[in-house]
């Protein structure tokens, strides 16, 4: 069977801040039904890329495609096909849940949008807050109503940056079964960006190690570690944090 076309095809993407390259010629993609971690240490450019994807930054060089949509000359059609949740992004906070629910629905011109939000009220639990407001809201309870927000428009590509972050180990692992049972159906990509590599190595079909804004190491999380002489993959991640550069050396042909 022929490989079906990448949801997401990012190619040679840099952005540069003065003399300082935040991302340095990065090239990755994600297929559909695919869930692929995006990690690095803090300052390892998975932000700028993110933010690149979504349209937030333009690039210096190099070009995002959505579905074949070119993110830079269409963006509109692009992100239609697109959502996120990010811990660093929380809703309005001065509206209620389904009030949030419903602007971003309309936003992204969900048909049927009263029936979408009672549909994700109940799949995240969220029936009990429909009238509270976000910003009065624990902190795991504005992750959950983040993600009914990301289900919205049913996309093809969702970009999670720590998604599971402030939630108890219960309602994250429903949070896990609710993405992967959304990408089990082939159809929908997504790009997970996470500290937690318990959950990375449960939930991702592959992973992308970035060090000082360049993709260092890609493979199987379960089976990267020991193809690098690491005992974990938390223990790769500290290494690639670390001694990129000894990294650099020993993937090297």
């Amino acid at each position: 069977m022929a490989t079906p076309p990448p949801i997401l095809a990012v190619r040679g993407l840099t952005r540069t801040f003065g003399a300082t390259v935040a991302v340095d010629g990065l090239s990755f993609s994600v297929g559909p039904g695919e869930v692929v971690g995006l990690l690095g240490p803090n300052g390892a450019g998975k932000s700028t890329t993110i933010d690149m994807i979504l349209g937030v930054l333009a690039p210096t060089a190099g070009t995002v495609e959505i579905e074949g949509l070119d993110v830079g000359r269409r963006r509109v059609g692009a992100l239609a096909r697109t959502n996120f949740a990010a811990v660093s992004s929380p809703l309005p906070g001065n509206l209620t849940v389904a009030e949030n629910l419903r602007v971003f629905g309309m936003i992204y011109g969900v048909p049927r949008l009263g029936a979408r939000i009672e549909a994700l009220l109940e799949a995240f639990d969220l029936g009990r807050f429909r009238d509270a407001r976000c910003g009065v809201l624990s902190s795991g309870e504005q992750t959950r109503v983040s993600l009914a927000k990301a289900f919205l428009n049913e996309p093809r590509l969702l970009l999670l940056d720590e998604p599971t972050a402030s939630l108890d180990p219960s309602a994250a692992r429903d949070a896990r079964a609710r993405i992967r049972a959304r990408v089990a159906g082939g159809q929908t990509g997504v790009l997970w960006t996470s500290h937690n590599m318990r959950e990375v190595e449960e939930v991702c079909d592959r992973v992308l190690f970035l060090s000082r804004g360049r993709l260092l190491l890609e493979g199987d999380p379960r089976a990267l570690p020991a193809a690098h002489g690491a005992a974990s993959l938390e223990e790769l991640f500290v290494r690639v944090a670390r001694t990129p550069l000894d990294l650099d050396q020993e993937s090297a042909p």
